[in-house]
């Protein structure tokens, strides 16, 4: 055999064995983009969510709540966020008792422990905000509260959230610390009702949230007093065990504890965690 032909046959089979590597790489290079390192498909991608998650909250979370459930709607089409707002004690109750939802959002640890403590929770519930009381008379403070003490006078209407929820324990804890006694015209069942009667002139004045009287706008004014800064309340919020649609639940419990989420609970007066 010639040299020169032996010199061909050396040439072409380099170019075979360049071709050979070009294609596996371009085989690899396929494989890192349709599936995962071992060959396996890949499925990172989430599926498109769908469906409703009921969300049991507290009733003080009601305006900043819809805000958020509204932003998860558009966020994700097909979706659709139902809220039961209530006294958190009744919430947790209606959960233990089999009641479909999917998130919980309670004003206080104490609520969420009913929840915990029949292990229908999924995991360790987590502390969004907190939140803080304060006196809420009618426009202009007829009768000029000016102190919690204020609340004790002969004659003064007052409101009460129940003791067993989260808003009238803190009351409750504030008037203690305070060694003050203080019988009220009526308990009300959550801060919302205990609101109303302020704003309908049923009483002259209720101990509630600061988000409340912030929410309720001109229709009521606030008075803070020192106390309050005693008896703050922690809000934690969870996905539940049975949760009928737990991924689309996920993507809201995450979207409360996101900027976009603390930038709505800040705007209306939470506080930070």
């Amino acid at each position: 055999m010639t040299r020169s032909v032996r010199r061909t046959r050396r040439t072409l089979q380099l170019a075979g064995a360049g071709a050979a590597a070009l294609m596996a790489l371009s085989a690899c290079s396929s494989s890192s983009g349709s599936g995962k390192s071992d060959g396996s498909p890949d499925t990172s991608a989430s599926p498109k969510l769908s469906g409703t998650v009921a969300v049991f909250a507290a009733a003080s979370l009601k305006e900043s709540f819809t805000r958020l459930g509204t932003e998860f709607e558009q966020r994700h089409p097909g979706t659709k966020v139902s809220f039961n707002f209530g006294g958190s004690d009744t919430l947790a109750a209606s959960i233990t008792g089999g009641a479909p939802a999917d998130v919980f959002a309670a004003a206080s640890p104490r609520t969420m422990k009913i929840v915990t403590d029949k292990g229908d929770a999924a995991g360790t519930p987590a502390t969004f905000v907190r939140n803080q009381l304060e006196i809420a008379t009618p426009p202009g403070n007829p009768d000029k509260v000016a102190s919690l003490k204020d609340l004790t006078r002969s004659g003064l209407k007052v409101v009460l959230c129940d003791r067993t929820v989260p808003c009238g324990a803190a009351a409750q804890k504030a008037l203690d610390a305070a060694k003050l006694k203080l019988t009220p015209a009526s308990y009300e069942q959550d801060v919302k009702s205990a609101l109303t009667k302020v704003q309908l002139k049923e009483a002259d004045a209720a101990v509630v949230y600061k988000t409340d009287v912030k929410a309720a706008g001109d229709k009521v004014e606030g008075v803070e007093f020192p106390e309050s800064a005693g008896a703050v309340n922690d809000y934690p919020i969870t996905l539940l065990k049975d949760a009928p649609n737990a991924r689309a639940a996920r993507a809201f419990i995450a979207l409360v504890q996101s900027a976009e989420g603390r930038r709505v609970l800040s705007g209306a007066g939470f506080l930070k965690p």
